[in-house]
């Protein structure tokens, strides 16, 4: 009989820090890009496995890939998968990295602001539940970066962003206020293709857990 080639596996990983954190972790389940990704500028790599090829995106990406199926699985920090809506995800592993937390944040020692408030971020989708939740009303504004910037020049009462030591705010004098999530990475997979590369997949999946 003849050998049946298994289908090709690709897996969407993130730039950055996410990227250098989950690099260790794939080899740990035998999963190793051919060249070095962090001296090259290509986006797609092939692996010591023929079947399974790596790609590099931007975080905000990665979710939108694995959704439509142009990659299998992917990883991708809690924060862009709160803010995509996970719709065609399946999140099966907690990668326990690139750990920090989504915050409000506002100037330092400032009285907290009452009624109608700006709000400054690139989490449009998360920051207009959180609020509308605790029934505030809010006008969001979508900012992509210098979101300190926001309420020291009036633009905004106060920001969503991702908190890690909290210097930058400190540096910028700002403080944080409310705790929307603790955030990490996350392995996901699309839901189809867990049932057409089942065997693949879950492969995969068993063995990046037992290098956690």
């Amino acid at each position: 009989m003849p050998v049946t080639t298994p289908p090709m596996l690709t897996i969407a990983l993130t730039k950055g820090r996410i990227l250098q954190e989950t690099l260790p972790l794939l080899a740990a389940a035998d999963i190793r890009p051919a060249e070095d990704i962090g001296k090259s500028r290509k986006l797609q790599f092939e692996t010591n496995h023929k079947q399974v090829r790596l790609l590099v995106l931007r975080g905000i990406d990665v979710p939108t890939y694995v959704q439509f199926g142009a990659a299998d699985l992917g990883v991708a920090g809690k924060d862009t998968l709160m803010e995509h809506g996970g719709d065609g995800l399946y999140e099966p592993i907690d990668l326990k990295i690139a750990r920090c937390r989504l915050m409000t944040a506002s100037i330092a020692g400032a009285p907290a602001k009452s009624g109608r408030i700006k709000v400054a971020t690139k989490y449009v989708n998360i920051a207009k539940h959180y609020y509308a939740a605790r029934g505030r009303q809010v006008d969001v504004i979508k900012l992509y970066g210098a979101m300190e910037l926001a309420p020291l020049l009036d633009l905004a009462d106060e920001i969503v962003d991702i908190v890690d030591t909290g210097n930058t705010l400190r540096a910028n004098g700002l403080e944080p206020r409310e705790h929307i999530a603790d955030i990490s990475s996350r392995l996901i997979v699309n839901k189809a293709a867990m049932k057409t590369k089942h065997r693949q997949i879950e492969t995969v999946l068993n063995a990046v857990a037992a290098a956690l």
